[in-house]
């Protein structure tokens, strides 16, 4: 029989398996926490806020993808230049309001729901993405960028085929940064009724019922370790292909 030696399958492994598992804790948690009368969160099941974890995130990151990423290339062209100060201002202006406060100006005018939470990520999570987008196009060597100009480029295609490519790894850096961040800020999402992650944190925290807390505290964690791991190996992947070439 083959051992599996690659970490991040164990992690994953680890993680559905708790997912599925924890319906059935219920023992354990008593057994940890006998002054709790109900010391398993079962009001939904932890794959449905899994789900909706990760969709939450999700959505809100290929938005703040297509953002900052866009924004980043932008301020880059000689027709944006003069816009870069003003872009970054704002992007660390809406990472710097704490989702809080957004989610409660949103609420008011949205309602309750996913939709005031998916704003506050994409405020949260477009400057990380944006950072590394400006600082992997400026590291792209001016060279590189003169021999795609002199075989005939035009800017679309050096921005597509040269600048991109080259920053990569830079920009991957940035993203995995954000989602991270969006994995661990979604869990306020249960504050204004969407279903997450956060779900029994909130709830246990409300109720004082530590039990609910590392419930879904655990999950949330090991989520976002998966995701970095994950988003490690697309690094090196990208990083490879570089050398290669």
């Amino acid at each position: 029989m083959k051992i599996i030696r690659d970490p991040l399958a164990w992690l994953l492994a680890l993680f559905v398996f708790l997912v599925f598992a924890m319906p059935y804790s219920a023992p354990l948690f008593s057994a940890l926490f006998p002054q709790l009368p109900r010391p398993l969160y079962q009001q939904q099941s932890f794959w449905s806020l899994t789900l909706a974890h990760f969709w939450l995130v999700g959505v809100s990151s290929a938005i703040a993808l297509l953002v900052g990423v866009g924004a980043g290339i932008l301020v880059t062209r000689d027709a944006g230049r003069e816009f870069r100060t003003l872009v970054g201002t704002i992007a660390a202006m809406g990472q710097t309001f704490p989702p809080v406060a957004v989610l409660a100006i949103a609420v008011p005018v949205m309602g309750f729901g996913q939709e005031p939470a998916i704003i506050a990520l994409i405020l949260y999570g477009v400057l990380p993405i944006l950072q590394g987008t400006l600082a992997g196009l400026v590291s792209v060597p001016a060279g590189a960028v003169a021999v795609a100009q002199g075989m005939g480029m035009n800017g679309w295609q050096r921005l597509t085929k040269v600048e991109l490519p080259l920053a990569a790894p830079v920009i991957i850096a940035g993203v995995r940064t954000s989602v991270i961040i969006n994995i661990g800020t979604a869990t306020i999402a249960s504050t204004v009724g969407a279903n997450t992650l956060g779900t029994p944190i909130i709830i246990g925290l409300s109720g004082f019922n530590t039990a609910y807390v590392i419930q879904g505290a655990v999950l949330v964690a090991l989520a976002a370790i998966v995701v970095d791991r994950l988003f490690e190996r697309l690094a090196r992947v990208f990083s490879r292909h570089h050398r290669e070439q």
